[in-house]
């Protein structure tokens, strides 16, 4: 079954629920709303035999009222009849005439309508594809103007739909992945909307047959099946039968035989519920009946008008008199045309105004979107600089055997500062994700290495609230994978946090499970459980809506209420989706799968590469490059530890006087200083030595920076404030590949 069924049922269920809330001067309006509701009925139940009869019947009736909105609502519904009976001809005939009657109404919705369908009639036929999806850019085109994202997601999936249709996957994804973004953001803003099944329902198939095509028949399997049950739950037959249709097609590829037969068993039962020879006889019936309606009516309107013809010539005064009339009423028609025009120019003036309104205020809108980006940076690197110091300094402390007593102090201080890098981190990555600038990167990771990382950060909590936590990773999944792991530790560091946050004296089971490897593509399902108090039924949507929080009467700690909108949509980067379950009173389950690449090259640790390091080379001569003292003091006391030998420059001329005097073998650079900054001062290095490695320390993010430093000449960026472990890795790597280079 292909696209031309595609948002129809919900088209004319909105056509018949908004067009009899008007009225008509010779039709009453309870009794178009009887018959309107008559045909939601017989339309909703896919009893065409049944509402054609009463179709033509409000043909008739909206045309005796002369009211051309209803006129053409009830072509439209008759297009929509015959083009689910695959009678395209009779369907092109109707939605002409529905666009025709609707022009005439001067109605933006009946418009919508109309060009829609009409391309799905064009984009059928090779020979008139471009012209149905130039249709259904009419219908994207209105609807901006209207304001109305929602009306966007028809035409836009049916485009997908069409490139599909002739092969071209790749061209369709945009297309069909922004159809199901407007639709969540419509689910969000209209909870309530029970027509939303449908909608799903005809996306997910979409989603399902391009996953089919990409042979990732997991992927296509699960929207196959969520299309399939919304479909089925609403009773919405065509959906479900287009939906089995594609199912069986991507199980009999996939080889599952046996489910293929069983699907398409079920496609042909719907099929068979909407196309009985009984009914398509009976519309033929309707049809003819009509037709010969019609012509009677044109036979007597023909007889009519030769009767009046016959007293006109017989009475020439009378036809003197007509012809007088008729000559006033032109004048009275040129006068009010006149008045019309001059009423147009200025319509047409106070609409410039508005437009030139719009623009300045939209012009407006974007330099405060731009003014709220760099406030964010420019606070982001404001805190963290000073944070740096906070947590470097106090990691040194902790490790300091004589302040043992003030252990527990420096722990709560530590965490404490921890806590508020986190809180800046979500409110700027919040802000990343309205701004659409948040892309996964593809890198090397250990996914055993990432979630006991994860489980160390939060050993201050867990104490705190007396938890357990108890990590389960699969033993089959790879050693490496090639992901974005540092999206993929926020996702896990939210859910673990809200777990730890609402749970005291309980537990929490953080689980990794492979549930497929093919092809190099590891499937892995992620859970995080815990026996705290519970989410109640009321509040499971809130919670996943920016800035709400839940009342945590265990533990006196709020958060921002952020974490959990920010799971949401990075998963959705990850093309995955969070799954709840929770019991009140007996604890909450989170849950959500991915797809990663296996990477199969070998990688070595931190210990090993230092170890290497060690036995090659003897003390290095690192500079340091800060205008702050703090930081100056908290680097060189951490690379002191590891037996480095520092000097330090305070501004960037200083460093490169230095770095002209004197060798080093590696130079960690501050990218925001007054007078030469970190990227210029690296520029003027490079003019004189070339290899040595340049680590740049940043407290920007490092997404609006990243192309800066590269092209300044960095090797590398550590950003502040930094994770110990990390930093000496990266340090180690870059020492130990400019002993490669020396050596080579």
């Amino acid at each position: 079954m292909k696209k031309t069924h595609f948002f129809l049922l919900i088209a004319c269920i909105f056509i018949w629920d908004f067009s009899f809330s008007q009225n008509s001067e010779k039709v009453s309006r309870d009794s178009l709303n009887s018959m309107a509701e008559r045909i939601h009925k017989y339309i909703n139940s896919y009893n065409y035999d049944l509402a054609i009869d009463d179709l033509y019947e409000l043909v008739n009736l909206s045309k005796e009222a002369g009211d051309p909105y209803y006129v053409s609502r009830a072509y439209s519904g008759l297009g929509h009849v015959y083009l689910d009976r695959k009678d395209t001809a009779r369907a092109r005939k109707n939605y002409k005439l529905s666009l025709e009657y609707g022009l005439k109404a001067d109605n933006d919705t009946l418009l919508l309508n109309a060009y829609n369908n009409l391309g799905n009639i064009y984009s059928e036929l090779e020979s008139t594809r471009e012209k149905g999806i130039a249709y259904y850019n009419m219908v994207i085109d209105l609807a901006d103007k209207m304001n109305d994202p929602f009306s966007k997601i028809a035409p836009k999936s049916n485009i997908g739909w069409t490139y599909m249709d002739i092969g071209q996957y790749e061209k369709a994804y945009p297309y069909i992945t922004e159809s199901l973004s407007l639709l969540d953001k419509h689910h969000i803003e209209n909870s309530e909307d029970f027509n939303i099944g449908y909608y799903y329902s005809q996306v997910y198939q979409l989603h399902g047959r391009y996953y089919d095509h990409k042979k990732q028949y997991d992927t296509a399997s699960y929207y196959f099946e969520q299309s399939i049950d919304l479909a089925e739950k609403d009773t919405l037959i065509l959906p479900a039968a287009e939906a089995y249709h594609a199912y069986s097609e991507m199980l009999q590829k996939k080889g599952d035989y046996k489910k293929a037969l069983e699907a398409h068993q079920r496609y042909s039962e719907l099929n068979n519920k909407i196309f009985e020879e009984e009914k398509i006889m009976q519309m033929e019936v309707a049809n003819a009946r009509f037709n010969v309606n019609e012509y009677r009516k044109n036979l007597e309107i023909a007889e009519r008008e030769q009767k009046l013809q016959e007293e006109i010539i017989n009475k020439s005064k009378e036809k003197v008199i007509v012809m007088v009339l008729s000559s006033l009423g032109l004048v009275f028609i040129l006068v009010f045309l006149h008045k019309v025009n001059r009423d147009r120019r200025n319509l047409i003036g106070e609409l410039k105004k508005k437009n030139q309104q719009f623009k300045e205020a939209k012009e407006e809108a974007e330099r405060l979107s731009i003014l709220k980006t760099r406030f964010f940076s420019t606070v982001s690197h404001e805190i963290r600089t000073p944070l740096y110091g906070v947590i470097g300094l106090t990691s040194l402390l902790l490790e300091d055997k004589s302040l043992g007593k003030h252990k527990a102090d420096l722990k709560s201080l530590k965490f404490s500062a921890d806590y508020l890098l986190a809180l800046i981190n979500d409110v700027l990555q919040m802000n990343k994700m309205e701004s659409n600038d948040v892309k996964l990167e593809n890198v090397s990771f250990s996914l055993r290495e990432l979630m006991n990382s994860i489980i160390n950060s939060f050993e201050f909590t867990r104490i705190q609230n007396k938890n357990r936590i108890h990590l389960d990773v699969d033993e089959d999944i790879p050693a490496y994978l090639i992901g974005d792991s540092v999206r993929l530790s926020q996702v896990l560091m939210n859910l673990v946090g809200n777990a730890m946050k609402f749970t005291e004296r309980g537990d929490i089971h953080i689980t990794a499970k492979q549930l497929s490897l093919e092809n190099d593509r590891s499937q892995i399902y992620f859970e995080v459980r815990d026996n705290g108090p519970g989410i109640p039924k009321s509040k499971r949507k809130l919670i996943f809506e920016e800035f709400s929080q839940l009342n945590n009467s265990n533990y006196n700690y709020q958060g921002t209420g952020l974490g959990l909108p920010i799971v949401k949509r990075l998963l959705r980067l990850f093309g995955s989706k969070i799954n709840l379950h929770s019991v009140e009173g007996e604890g909450s389950s989170f849950s959500f799968k991915i797809v990663f690449k296996v990477d199969s090259s070998k990688k070595e640790s931190l210990d090993i590469i230092e170890d290497q390091f060690a036995l090659s080379s003897g003390t290095k001569k690192i500079l340091i490059v800060d205008d702050n003292r703090i930081n100056q003091v908290v680097t060189q006391r951490i690379l002191t530890k590891k037996e480095f030998e520092c000097k330090v420059a305070g501004d960037g001329t200083t460093a490169i006087e230095m770095l002209r005097n004197e060798d080093f073998d590696l130079v960690l650079m501050d990218v925001n200083m007054p007078g030469i900054s970190g990227l210029e001062a690296s520029r003027e290095i490079r003019k004189f030595n070339a290899d040595i490695p340049i680590l740049a320390l940043t407290a920007v993010e490092v997404d609006e920076i990243r192309e800066e430093i590269i092209t300044a000449g960095m090797s590398g960026i550590i950003v502040k404030p930094y994770d110990v472990q990390k930093f000496y890795q990266i340090v180690y790597k870059h020492l130990s590949l400019q002993n490669l280079s020396e050596k080579v």
